[in-house]
């Protein structure tokens, strides 16, 4: 016995320290998610604050200002600036001479002020019971992504009120105490955004009956109050605008992010569109009331809130930017059976709330009626489409596991950097990952034209010195070959052809390519090749941005002849420097080059066939000579793309270790297994990377 509790005493001394380890490291992350969110809070305060007085806060400079709407006498509508309700008007009107007099520091401060504490509410709100981790990291969190947000950010920067009738709601769900002064909250919530009177009807099925009739009953009095007081401002509200709609600015704007402004967007006017508008937006307040009773049932009042609001965007006549935060309350709900599926929703929602559209979807005009409304699609599916799942589901709390292959032996000690990060063996989810990709490339883009290298005139000169200094070391090492291929090839008019087409085909066909059937057939080697692609692309943008070098064809008196562009014309000093598409001196490294072995390394590699190794590699054999050929590229810059592909494959190998060779395509099996099924690694010995992927 003395031998037992000598023995138990040490594994409960190492269990207290692995726990206090475990706190510890909890506190740290905690701590620096709220740094994180004071620096976002500092940073969108300091943009606001060190604009120019009459480019900032403009929205209530028409309200309160010297000249202001709320400052003339008569009708509040007649500049059609002021968008709010009579009631609004009415409140806001006692306010004006302390809101000029505080313009500027008060108001953003207090704007800040109620953008945290929503973030507390909402963190507090969420469904218990809540883990001890979630409950100390929630908070943070939902305040840096309210920083984030467009809707807080145009909040800020034009100074709207916005912002309070979501805190008024959330105060009224889940911190009043009693129903009736949470009714009251929701009902002068109502008065201010008439839509949110949708929250009345899911107080009375939840069966909160008496702050349902509060609620009716604020929003009434507040109307009516309005009413007798401005009669004529009420009637040009309520009956001549039909509860606000045209006031601000035209109904099919992008800003407007409601049903009826879609509906006019896609060309949609008079009865057809308002019987349209009246029949979807009464099945959507069916179906999102519906859906929201059923999940407050549930205990998940957060979401059911969310839900309900984001429906009353729907159906609002004008729901601008700066009244959308209910999309991205949406973040709580939980969808998706399987582990790697949950982040879905989550990214898709925080993507479309904190990113311009252009980023999410690229400019086709296919693609323009879902970009235009990516917004109201958003707060469209939350409402009646996302299967959100209920915390009686077995997958609410344990979702199907994520099948990991089995770790590769390294002989370095400390590779991987990162072990967290285990190959996973089944195929990500689609969705996410061509919002990722796409994402990504948006980002990419953005940072390759703004690598210019200062100003246009600025910026021609440093690239053209770069050139200079390549030019002279190629013909250092006796390398300079690129005037005599241009026009040993501009002379062959069969292969000029073949070369243009090849530059301007096959550099993002390839790519793509190659991920996609990486991710169709081999799922492991799809995320490692997408790291090593993604690496090298990043190292390749500090490259344009430490050195902008101009190609070939913009350099004058040389002699080149850009085969793809046609002739340049110099005389224009900012010619080359940016266009629309993209920085036209960002040449080191060749990414046309990088790109291109980074396919054929990937194919040399992952291919089970010698004759499918050897054409790959005859992909970056043909760019190499396709960008010399064109004008395009120096030599060097290729070197420069090979040497980012090399890196890119190595930081890979650093971090994540070396190449899985369990290649294996995702199977059914991960779906059929329910929750809590063992094994969360593939049985048996890997093969051997030669051998084709089996089920």
């Amino acid at each position: 016995m003395a031998n037992a509790e000598h023995r138990g005493r040490p594994a409960e001394a190492f269990h207290a320290a692995a726990v206090g380890d475990i706190g510890s490291r909890l506190h740290t992350v905690r701590l620096g998610l709220w740094l994180l969110a004071a620096v976002l809070a500092v940073r969108q305060v300091a943009a606001v604050l060190t604009t120019p007085r009459g480019e900032r806060l403009t929205d209530l400079e028409t309200w309160f200002g010297h000249d202001g709407v709320l400052q003339v006498s008569g009708s509040l509508y007649e500049s059609t600036r002021f968008t709010g309700t009579p009631f609004g008007g009415l409140v806001l009107k006692p306010l004006t001479r302390s809101a000029e007099q505080a313009l500027g520091w008060g108001w953003t401060f207090g704007t800040l002020l109620l953008v945290v504490a929503l973030g507390l509410i909402a963190a507090r709100a969420l469904p218990r019971p809540v883990g001890r981790r979630t409950a100390l990291l929630a908070a943070p969190v939902a305040i840096s992504l309210l920083m984030l947000s467009l809707p807080v950010r145009n909040t800020l920067w034009l100074g709207q009120t916005s912002i309070i009738p979501v805190l008024l709601v959330l105060l009224g769900c889940f911190v009043a105490r009693g129903q009736r002064a949470g009714g009251i909250l929701i009902g002068v919530a109502a008065a201010l955004q008439p839509a949110l009177l949708l929250f009345a009807p899911l107080l009375w099925f939840t069966g909160r009956r008496r702050a349902a009739a509060a609620s009716g009953i604020t929003f009434a009095t507040g109307t009516a109050l309005a009413w007798a007081a401005m009669p004529q401002d009420s009637h040009t509200y309520w009956v001549h605008h039909m509860a606000g709609a045209g006031l601000g600015g035209r109904a099919d704007d992008l800003a407007n992010q409601s049903l009826h402004g879609a509906l006019l967007r896609l060309g949609a006017e008079g009865p057809l569109e308002i019987g349209l508008f009246l029949l979807i937006g009464a099945a959507v307040v069916v179906l999102g009331l519906r859906r929201a009773v059923r999940y407050a049932h549930d205990g998940q009042l957060l979401l059911a809130v969310a839900i309900t609001g984001c429906a009353a965007i729907v159906v609002s006549p004008a729901a601008w930017q700066h009244q959308l935060l209910w999309v991205l309350l949406t973040v709580v709900g939980v969808a998706g059976r399987r582990a790697s599926d949950r982040l879905v929703w989550p990214v898709a929602v925080v993507l479309a709330m904190t990113l311009p559209a252009t980023m999410i979807l690229p400019n086709l005009p296919v693609l323009h009626p879902v970009r235009d409304n990516i917004v109201l699609l958003a707060a469209l599916a939350a409402a009646t489409a996302v299967p959100f799942l209920s915390r009686t589901s077995p997958y609410f709390r344990t979702p199907v596991p994520t099948r990991y292959a089995e770790p590769v032996p390294t002989r370095f000690e400390h590779v991987p950097l990162l072990p967290f990060l285990r190959r996973v063996v089944t195929r990500p989810n689609l969705l996410l990952e061509l919002l990722l990709i796409r994402v990504t490339y948006a980002a990419y883009s953005k940072v390759r034209l703004a690598a210019t290298g200062g100003s246009n005139t600025e910026g021609r000169a440093r690239a053209e010195e770069h050139a200079h200094q390549i030019l002279d070391l190629e013909r250092l090492l006796h390398m300079d070959i690129e005037y005599a291929v241009n026009h040993a090839v501009v002379g062959i008019g069969w292969l000029r052809n073949f070369f243009d087409f090849y530059y301007t085909s096959f550099h993002f066909a390839v790519p793509l390519t190659v991920l996609g059937l990486l991710y169709w057939r081999r799922p492991v080697d799809y995320r490692w090749a997408r790291a090593s692609l993604g690496f090298t692309t990043l190292l390749a943008l500090v490259g344009f941005w430490l050195y902008p070098l101009a190609p070939p064809r913009l350099m004058p008196n040389l002699g080149i002849i850009d085969t793809v562009h046609g002739v340049q014309d110099f005389s224009k000093p900012d010619y080359g420097t940016l266009t629309a598409l993209t920085n036209q001196y960002a040449a080191m490294p060749s990414l046309h080059f990088g790109w291109s072995l980074w396919c054929g390394l990937a194919i040399a590699i992952i291919a089970p066939r010698m004759w499918m190794k050897a054409l790959g590699l005859l992909h970056p054999l043909f760019t190499v000579a396709a960008i010399v050929a064109t004008g395009n590229h120096w030599v060097l810059d290729a070197v420069g793309g090979a040497l980012v592909v090399v890196a890119g494959f190595g930081l890979t190998y650093l971090l994540q270790g070396p190449r899985a060779r369990t290649a294996v395509a995702a199977t059914a099996t991960d779906t059929a297994s329910g929750p809590g099924t063992p094994g969360a690694k593939l049985p048996g010995p890997a093969p051997a990377p030669e051998e084709p992927a089996r089920k």
